[in-house]
């Protein structure tokens, strides 16, 4: 069997890992699997690159005009939303021809069009579309943010001023999606349960195939390290507890940053002792724009891509906290895991699935920093530190193997190739 996975890229942001995750889980349970990606930052051969030229952001910016006209020429949301007006043409590409099974990823901002995934549709090859997001089941947003009209058909959307206005971005991407989809099944995997079901509720996607299928993470580079080795490498104190906090961007609102300082305020204001105990390491880009905010000693550690180094910086810390007020399965909660570092986060999206409370982490109330506080101290203060960390490593082990992730898969292409056959 002959996969191609498709993605915009094969390294940047959480659905590239997991699709490049996935792409070697698959190539090491025995599938033939190549990646196609716009975007191609990697010298890995399996990953093939469109060929780049003057015209390659073309799609990207095209569409970004588009949007930011219908907002009335406001950045408010503006990444918040994707069209697939425009994009990339790959059925004429060697590896889609020899494929047996194409498999979307996240293919927004100019990587496929609407018309362009009609097309692979139409050339009568099975489609598996992995939401690493609610985009496939809404017009044109991410995360519904508490909307329900994907329920029966999107119009007004609330992230564009007005609504959309007399031309309904929402509305015309909506029906677009509708006849894309037209006398066309596609099968559907959603990374948490949690998007399964939302996705099952999507009028646009009713009659089509839905299963869910967490990410995979490969243990083999994702293991504990000596923790006070992995500590001196990062020039981090060996006599404080370590609170760490990973994002792509860790001024994104939309993982909590906010609630953790709250909670962090709170906990110190009860618990003086913290200052001299506790300190925050963070992760990710724009990590030094919190220095100061946050009422510990912290050390922000920028943006690391090495896997080597990501890995020595979940080692180092004896807590992980993602306070995320919308997400679907997190890679860095897994990586954490995978680490033997314990987790808390809130009860939203996919995180409940993976943090079992209390007993490889904690999950708090939803939007409660004094709850995420209390996590925070019964985690590091209270409970069996050695439970919570082999817990952890436990549900990785059995639950995001490579080889769990790749078997599950395997069934779902063969659904597919089953389901085309009988079709034919």
């Amino acid at each position: 069997m002959r996969v191609l996975i498709v993605n915009t890229s094969d390294n940047t942001g959480g659905a590239a890992v997991a699709a490049h995750r996935l792409m070697d889980a698959l190539n090491n349970n025995g599938v033939k699997v190549k990646m196609i990606v716009r975007d191609k930052t990697t010298d890995q051969i399996t990953v093939v690159g469109l060929k780049k030229s003057w015209l390659q952001q073309y799609p990207f910016l095209w569409e970004r005009l588009v949007i930011f006209m219908h907002g009335h020429f406001s950045m408010k949301h503006h990444f918040e939303m994707d069209i697939a007006n425009i994009g990339n043409d790959i059925t004429r590409t060697p590896e889609f021809k020899e494929a047996d099974v194409i498999h979307l990823h996240w293919i927004n901002q100019g990587m496929l069009s609407l018309s362009n995934i009609r097309k692979i549709l139409d050339s009568g090859k099975p489609v598996v579309w992995t939401m690493h997001d609610i985009w496939p089941a809404t017009a044109i947003c991410h995360y519904t943010r508490g909307c329900s009209s994907f329920k029966s058909h999107c119009h007004h959307c609330k992230l564009l001023p007005g609504g959309g206005g007399d031309h309904d971005l929402a509305a015309q991407t909506w029906a677009r999606k509708v006849a894309m989809l037209s006398n066309h099944n596609i099968d559907y995997v959603a990374c948490s349960k949690w998007l399964a079901q939302e996705a099952k509720k999507s009028a646009l996607l009713s009659g089509q195939r839905i299963t869910n299928i967490p990410n995979p993470i490969d243990t083999r580079l994702f293991h504990p390290l000596n923790q006070g080795e992995a500590r001196r490498s990062l020039q981090l104190p060996d006599n404080k507890r370590i609170i760490l906090f990973v994002s792509q961007r860790v001024t994104d609102r939309r993982k909590g940053m906010d609630y953790l300082v709250d909670a962090l305020q709170k906990l110190v204001g009860a618990h003086p002792q913290y200052r001299e105990n506790t300190a925050v390491a963070i992760l990710g880009g724009h990590a030094e724009d919190l220095t100061g905010e946050l009422p510990l000693e912290t050390f922000p550690l920028g943006y690391v891509s090495d896997t080597r180094r990501i890995v020595e910086v979940y080692s180092a810390a004896d807590l992980f906290v993602l306070p995320s007020l919308e997400d679907n399965l997190p890679n860095t909660i897994m990586e954490a895991m995978a680490c033997g570092v314990p987790c808390v986060g809130f009860k939203v999206g996919g995180i409940p699935e993976m943090i079992d409370h209390q007993k490889n982490g904690y999950v708090a109330n939803y939007c409660d920093a004094a709850d995420l506080a209390h996590g925070i101290r019964w985690t590091l203060d209270e409970a069996n530190r050695e439970s919570l960390r082999a817990e952890a490593l436990h549900k990785v082990s059995v639950s995001y193997s490579q080889a769990a992730v790749a078997m599950r898969y395997i069934e779902v292409y063969n659904q597919a190739l089953a389901f085309k056959h009988y079709k034919i």
